[in-house]
């Protein structure tokens, strides 16, 4: 059900493998138990055109979207631990940042539900 979005710069993925990003970024979230196992997904946007305060520093930015019910205290320590772990994979990034956002379950639907 959660789904991490990373977005990036595009020399991110020349740093490190687009692979290696996910995986860290899954087994991460993994490690909270606050998902069932097998249901984390995670996907990766490098940017070859942006500005970053009219610079092309090199970014990372997560959009976690999990379903409701979690409490803030979770929230803040999946977000401290993804933000640890690309801090040690990426330690010359200035930029490393995510937020996480709620799926409402009663407007939340997918295609098992129909």
């Amino acid at each position: 059900m959660p789904h991490f979005v990373i977005d990036c710069s595009e020399n991110i993925i020349k740093i490190e493998s687009p692979k290696n990003i996910i995986q860290k970024v899954y087994d991460t979230a993994e490690s909270t138990d606050l998902f069932d196992k097998g249901d984390i997904k995670v996907r990766i946007n490098p940017f070859e055109f942006y500005t970053i305060g009219n610079t092309k520093d090199d970014f990372i930015h997560i959009f976690a979207n999990i379903m409701e019910g979690r409490t803030s205290a979770q929230k803040k320590n999946l977000s401290e631990k993804i933000i640890i772990e690309l801090k040690l994979m990426f330690p010359t990034v200035q930029i490393i940042s995510i937020n996480i956002r709620d799926f409402e379950k009663a407007t939340y639907c997918n295609k098992s539900m129909v």
